[in-house]
């Protein structure tokens, strides 16, 4: 059987292009090599951030909407919740890009947002303690995703529309020419007409010419059970993403099964062989970790409940890249989501169907592929 496209990945971004293109009736296979869903990876340790008050670019903002809408209508679709609103926050000294770019974003998108200094932000949510000269933005509409259902979600929709998916089933090769494209796994050869790569941090691997513009990255994130648990409720506590002396940190409130989560964004900035990273929590990574919750959320530094690792895979200016391949148009590329893409997953996933099943349709400069080229040469 040929099909119209073969997706190799079917994680967050993957199985979301799985989902639009048998939505709009292609013939899709995809290709995963390890579980659906499966901790190796980007897309697992239960929650990722969602906000609209997006400071890294205000093109972003049309996008995270345009993303809402879908995850709830994925919701529909199964029948499940798989976002939860809670607020967000961004903080950070007057004047700095977080804090700058936030409310530029509110401001050209007319996104409802308020601005605290740190006195009234404790106040407004008593789990936070920000130094008295930082300030952050509450914006309402804010909150987390529910990371491994929303992998499930997607696969289970495709599959329920029609799509053929594969767990288990590596892919060692692929070749694309005269507007078709070969596909050998472990198992056998497929072909399609169309190819997206969607494969996380596997991705330079299977497109040498993005190696010198992607690297992986190691991650750690820590759930600890909080000294005062009714300050961390999703009611009570925003998520959060602060860039303070001590760093970057990204967090959500406390799960009853897991705990408060934290995270530093690039942890400790550790390159890393996807097949080959260290997957323990070190006394260092928690440290690192704790450093963050002594200084800023000390009534969230209890005992620890389990930590996790995962992968970022970076472009050099952290935007993505979603794009045709120029030596192959028959090839779609999802990659480099740099830490910040899992919200996008949904959209992104409507994205590549679009680049795959329309000539005419053209990508966004922001995420162009020979836009990491340049950034980097520069």
């Amino acid at each position: 059987m040929t099909y119209d496209a073969i997706v190799l990945g079917a994680g967050g971004m993957g199985g979301a292009a799985l989902y639009h293109l048998a939505r709009r009736g292609a013939r899709v296979l995809g290709l995963e090599q390890f579980s659906i869903p499966h901790d190796r990876g980007s897309s697992h340790g239960v929650s990722r951030i969602i906000r609209l008050a997006y400071w890294e670019h205000p093109d972003y903002v049309p996008l995270v909407r345009r993303a809402y809408g879908l995850w709830r209508d994925l919701e529909r679709t199964i029948g499940e919740p798989l976002l939860t609103v809670t607020g967000s926050i961004d903080g950070g000294l007057p004047g700095s890009r977080s804090i700058e770019g936030a409310l530029a974003a509110c401001r050209a998108h007319g996104l409802e947002h308020e601005r605290l200094d740190a006195a009234a932000l404790a106040r407004r949510f008593p789990g936070y303690r920000l130094p008295s000269d930082h300030v952050a933005v509450f914006q309402p509409e804010g909150g987390f995703l529910h990371a491994e259902r929303c992998v499930v979600a997607h696969v289970e929709a495709a599959r329920a529309l029609g799509a053929t998916v594969h767990a288990g089933e590596p892919v060692t090769a692929w070749s694309a020419a005269g507007g078709s494209v070969r596909v050998t796994t472990a198992a056998r050869v497929y072909e399609a007409d169309r190819l997206v790569i969607a494969a996380g941090a596997w991705l330079p691997r299977l497109l040498p010419s993005v190696a010198t513009t992607i690297t992986v990255e190691r991650q750690v994130v820590m759930w600890t059970r909080p000294l005062r648990p009714e300050l961390f409720t999703a009611d009570r506590f925003p998520v959060f993403y602060i860039d303070t002396p001590h760093g970057a940190f990204y967090g959500f409130p406390d799960d009853p099964s897991r705990g408060f989560k934290i995270g530093k964004y690039h942890h400790r900035r550790q390159v890393t062989d996807p097949d080959a990273v260290d997957r323990t929590c070190s006394p260092e990574d928690e440290a690192t970790l704790r450093d963050g919750i002594v200084h800023y959320f000390p009534d969230a530094n209890g005992p620890t409940a389990s930590t996790s690792v995962c992968l970022f895979s970076n472009t050099p200016d952290e935007h993505f890249v979603i794009d045709r391949v120029p030596a192959h148009p028959e090839v779609v590329v999802a990659g480099g989501f740099s830490g910040h893409g899992f919200k996008f997953c949904s959209v992104v996933g409507e994205m590549v169907a679009d680049l795959v099943l329309d000539a005419s349709a053209r990508r966004l400069d922001l995420f162009a592929i020979d836009r990491v080229r340049r950034v980097r040469e520069k």
